[in-house]
């Protein structure tokens, strides 16, 4: 029970940062309210057990982004406003509600966290599916003992290569940006 609670928290928490986010006027308010945001979201993952997803958003979405943003505003000015929040836009809060509202009617659907009967584990309708076929294969095929890191490094380790090429190009353009390049 004390889990659920927890999870719900956590989802309140993230909506309203989120919502806070969006509508702050100051730069530097909704800035800090996106780390924060991003943290949550890290809470949130290690809470539905996928720690290697919580990490990256933890080094990633609060740390990496929250600093490049703080050196942006840090290296331009920062207009000054003394109103508090954006006027809101109403037809944009209507077709997000409606979305919202749409898959809200989802929910009822989707498998609670450990179940049993959930697809990922082989039970239910999807009783064959790839998933299942990583968890009872992984050390077999890759000796690999941890499923999460045999997926990443084998089964789609070329995948995994690109992703590493993407993000050090990321690196080198902000440090291109920010001019402290050193290429010793």
């Amino acid at each position: 029970m004390i889990e659920t609670a927890v999870a719900y928290t956590l989802v309140v928490f993230i909506l309203l940062a989120a919502v806070a986010t969006a509508l702050f006027r100051d730069v530097l308010s909704a800035i800090v309210v996106f780390g924060a945001y991003s943290l949550g979201m890290a809470i949130l993952y290690t809470f539905l057990l996928a720690p290697d997803v919580a990490m990256t958003e933890a080094a990633i979405g609060a740390g990496v982004t929250t600093i490049l943003l703080l050196l942006t505003i840090a290296r331009t000015t920062r207009p000054s406003t003394n109103e508090l929040f954006e006027q809101v836009n109403v037809p944009a809060v209507i077709v997000v509600g409606a979305f919202v509202a749409v898959l809200a009617t989802l929910l009822p659907d989707m498998y609670a966290v450990g179940d049993p009967d959930a697809p990922v584990w082989g039970g239910g309708v999807l009783s064959e599916t790839p998933s299942l076929y990583y968890v009872q294969e992984t050390y077999a095929d890759t000796g690999a003992q941890n499923a999460v890191s045999a997926v990443l490094a084998s089964y789609r380790g070329f995948d995994t290569f690109g992703e590493a090429v993407v993000v050090f190009a990321a690196g080198i353009a902000v440090l291109l940006v920010l001019k402290r390049e050193v290429f010793t």
